[in-house]
């Protein structure tokens, strides 16, 4: 009797002590079977949003610059060739901004290197910062450009030449470049970001005096160009108005005798359309810089003296995502603000208005003879 009562509660002793180690193991089959089921959609969206913006932003910037090759000769035949040389550069950042580092993102979502060597995410930081700051710069340096010219055109006929456009270009990418590299000679440091697709300088806590100094470095940089950008198109845009006003009254006034001055107001009207066009597109690509790129450079300027952990900082996630679509939207304003386009827009509008006085039927033909040159 004594075996046979032992013999179950034996069982029940095994029994009992093995359950637990086989729960526990299913448990653990099951809960990585979910995580696995709940992350592979995200890195397979994740790597189809960054094909997708890589290739967009390729193929608007290679529209873009084509759009600028064939309207040289136009920028050249009218003294803008320092502002043509300084739009190409700003493209061509962007698209370097596309090619380089959203290799580098596509290779991180595949999932084949889950932790980035030191030596790659270097690089990839190195070109995120630069590809950051480049047209941030460049963009500035157009609207500089342009204030001086329109504000001091005898100053700018007489004092900037090409030279002066390439050597601000050269002075504003070594510029970032210099940022760039910095980690690359222990100054500073380059760290994986959330979620682990991207690498950037060290703006999460805990910090070296290096890391926050560079960190503080980029976000005032980039705000200084868009603050810069900002106060000097807004002088230009206001400065082309009242010459636009004060031309508009000499015409009314002079209505009479537009046929006797058909030559010298075609002139005027083509001198005007040409730098209407280029303020317009500086214009909206300032405003589109500013919408972009504001906040991930407040996030890293907050960041610094918030001296937040980043496990999980969606916020700047988000705010880079934001940042990215700057170089998409860029040369899409090259190509939608054109002579071309804005010729169509105008008609589109002029045509619908009821009546038409004297001036505005000569200003209509003045505008058709412009018109019937060959636009960019």
């Amino acid at each position: 009797m004594t075996l046979k009562m032992r013999t179950p509660s034996l069982l029940m002793t095994s029994f009992s002590s093995s359950t637990p180690s086989i729960l526990h193991q299913n448990l653990k089959i099951n809960s990585s079977e979910q995580l696995n089921s709940t992350t592979s959609p995200f890195k397979f969206s994740g790597l189809g949003m960054s094909c997708f913006t890589m290739i967009l932003g390729t193929i608007s910037n290679l529209t873009a610059l084509g759009i600028l090759v064939k309207s040289r000769v136009r920028f050249c035949r009218q003294s803008k060739t320092p502002f043509l040389l300084l739009t190409v550069a700003l493209l061509l950042a962007d698209l370097g901004g596309h090619v380089i580092p959203g290799a580098f993102a596509m290779y991180l979502h595949t999932g084949e290197m889950q932790r980035p060597t030191e030596e790659l995410c270097k690089i990839f930081g190195a070109s995120m910062v630069f590809f950051g700051l480049c047209p941030l710069l460049l963009g500035c340096a157009m609207a500089i450009e342009r204030c001086v010219a329109i504000t001091q055109p005898f100053f700018y006929a007489a004092t900037i030449t090409v030279a002066h456009a390439v050597g601000a270009m050269l002075f504003l990418s070594s510029l970032a470049l210099i940022l760039a590299i910095l980690p690359l000679f222990a100054v500073g440091t380059y760290t994986k970001q959330f979620p682990g697709t991207w690498c950037f300088l060290s703006i999460h806590a805990p910090q070296s005096k290096s890391d926050i100094n560079l960190s503080l470095a980029f976000s005032c940089l980039g705000l200084i160009a868009l603050t810069l950008s900002l106060l000097c198109n807004i002088l230009s845009g206001l400065v082309l108005l009242q010459a636009r006003i004060k031309s508009y009254n000499v015409n009314t006034k002079s209505s009479v005798r537009c046929s006797r001055h058909v030559s010298s107001t075609s002139s005027s009207s083509l001198f005007f359309s040409l730098d209407v066009e280029m303020m317009t597109q500086l214009a909206v690509i300032t405003v589109v810089s500013c919408v972009c790129w504001s906040p991930f450079l407040i996030r890293i300027l907050l960041i610094q003296f918030i001296q937040s952990p980043g496990e999980q900082d969606k916020v700047t996630l988000l705010a880079l995502r934001m940042a990215c679509w700057n170089q998409i939207l860029d040369p899409w304003v090259y190509i939608l603000l054109r002579r071309a386009v804005l010729y169509r827009v105008y008609y589109a509008f002029h045509t619908r208005r009821p009546s038409v006085t004297a001036h505005s039927s000569c200003e209509m033909r003045l505008l058709h003879k412009t018109s019937l040159q060959k636009p960019c």
